[in-house]
């Protein structure tokens, strides 16, 4: 299934240098931090508060390590990464709230380390949240321009319950996946597709909360954090760092909430609004996949890619091909889902990754379905299974009904024409979950946080991160952030210039300056 951050007050340098940024060549760069004048917000820990931040330890006890590599980067298609790397996968058991009638909830756990990678390093604890897999995002991070983090510590990923290596969420055949896939577009009824999909939601819902009952409600962002909890204990060490990736963000925030004290380093990379409601953030992932599509449009017409001199235009004229029934089974949502899904990638092998999409979406223009479906195949694997359609209705506020989606539907296909309509629609996958608590967000946190965000995410776009480092600044925690004027997500996996400030940051805590940019 599918379900489916900007900072005030930023002076108007900031914007000529993102501007100028963004059209900077494809690919990362070594150039240094450039500095940003901003007003308001986060600072640099004194020498004298660094001093006070303890050093992160290396695991008493450990998970039952065994070696995964091959069979978990062959199935997301990477290549064997550095030479002497490990990748390793685990199963711990999830902290239940009472009896559970579907048996023990395994949650899945990767390692990845190199043979430089000091033996007696503290592991840096990485989610991706619902997004995509944690295991995933570490996968293309090891095999990618940011393996070198590996040299510093190892790094560990710990997936969502019912995503990835977790214990499978499977909701039974009566719930229309492929429905839900394409919001109704090959189903009789409403021809704007908002009934039709509230319809399949309340199947799905009732065909999901009854397969996982009594723990259908223990799939949310506050459960989560207990995962990591979880992890904590077993490793017996006093505090974990945290890397949370977009909803990632949510669940770091979360752990920080629920256990403070056990909070070592935090980074949160493009993070979700900590503060919206579901079509709030809607509205910001939309606004980050057109800004990406543009960058990657741009590129592409540089490279005169087989999408012709406006990429841009071919797409949409793909999309309402599809949307026309002239794809045979491809849909319009099915198309803008694996497109937008292929910009956030987190995969940093950008500049060849370029040409790939364009060449994937030409055939199709030409007739030669084949390597869309393959790719649709691909990312509903990636991005739509049941286990992240419970977990993102679970975590999503005020979902609309049908009357504000319509609304919707006519206005964001104005405002933001490629993916606004179907992102609108999209909201109605779950309009019929239950009414859950928001995640909790902490009131005190003990070490500095580092926060990225970029430019042009697909995943989660920019619009959250005033939110953010409101949360943090009304916790009276010091922080900074770094903005990456690239496309893609999460920022880490692709700028070099943000992984020297991780770097610094996980060292020591010291923090770049806040409001520093890093070039496309």
């Amino acid at each position: 299934m599918q379900s489916l951050v900007s900072r005030v007050g930023v002076a108007a340098i900031a914007g000529a240098v993102l501007a100028a940024c963004t059209a900077c060549g494809a690919g990362p760069s070594d150039r240094p931090d450039i500095a940003v004048v901003e007003h308001g917000g986060g600072s640099a820990p004194t020498s004298d508060t660094a001093d006070r931040i303890p050093q992160l330890q290396t695991p008493v006890r450990d998970l039952d390590w065994t070696d995964c590599k091959d069979a978990t980067l062959r199935a997301l298609g990477l290549d064997s990464g550095p030479e002497g790397l490990t990748f390793e996968c685990a199963t711990l058991v999830a902290p239940i709230d009472g009896g559970s009638g579907t048996g023990p909830l395994q949650v899945g756990a990767a390692r990845a380390r190199l043979p430089q990678t000091p033996a007696d390093a503290a592991p840096l604890v990485l989610t991706s949240g619902s997004d995509v897999t944690s295991t995933s995002t570490l996968a293309a991070l090891a095999t990618g321009p940011s393996s070198g983090l590996l040299e510093r510590q190892p790094i560990v990923a710990v997936d969502r319950r019912g995503i990835g290596a977790s214990t499978p969420i499977d909701c039974g055949r009566t719930v229309d996946r492929r429905g839900l896939a394409d919001l109704g577009q090959f189903t009789p009824g409403d021809t704007s597709g908002v009934d039709e999909v509230a319809a399949m939601s309340r199947d799905a819902t009732v065909a999901c909360t009854d397969s996982l009952q009594p723990q259908e409600l223990a799939f949310d962002t506050a459960h989560a954090a207990d995962d990591l909890e979880q992890l904590r204990k077993l490793w017996q060490v006093d505090a974990l760092g945290l890397l949370g990736t977009g909803n990632g963000s949510a669940v770091a925030l979360a752990y920080a909430a629920k256990y403070p004290s056990r909070v070592g380093r935090l980074v949160l990379d493009s993070p979700v609004a900590t503060t919206a409601d579901a079509a709030t953030a809607a509205e910001q992932r939309v606004q980050g996949q057109e800004a990406a599509l543009a960058d990657f449009s741009r590129r592409c017409a540089a490279l005169n890619c087989s999408l012709g001199p406006d990429p841009s235009a071919a797409i949409v004229a793909l999309r309402d091909r599809a949307a026309a029934g002239e794809l045979g089974t491809v849909s319009s949502s099915a198309l803008l889902t694996a497109v937008s899904s292929f910009l956030g990638s987190p995969r940093g092998d950008q500049v060849g990754r370029v040409r790939e999409l364009s060449d994937v979406l030409a055939a199709a223009g030409r007739g030669d379905l084949a390597p869309l479906q393959g790719l649709i195949g691909r990312t509903e694997a990636a991005v739509g299974t049941d286990g992240q359609f419970v977990a993102r209705c679970s975590d999503g506020q005020q979902w609309p009904g049908p009357g504000r989606a319509k609304e919707l539907q006519r206005t964001w296909a104005e405002r933001y024409p490629v993916f606004g309509a179907d992102a609108a629609v999209g909201l109605m996958r779950c309009s019929a979950w239950p009414t859950m608590s928001p995640p909790p967000l902490p009131s005190a946190i003990p070490v500095p946080v580092l926060v990225f965000n970029g430019a042009a995410d697909p995943v989660v776009g920019d619009g959250g991160v005033a939110t953010v480092t409101g949360t943090l600044t009304s916790a009276d925690t010091t922080w900074s952030n770094v903005t990456w004027a690239g496309y893609g997500h999460p920022v880490t996996t692709h700028s070099d210039c943000a992984r020297r400030s991780l770097v610094r940051y996980l060292d020591s805590a010291a923090l770049p300056t806040n409001g520093s940019a890093c070039p496309a």
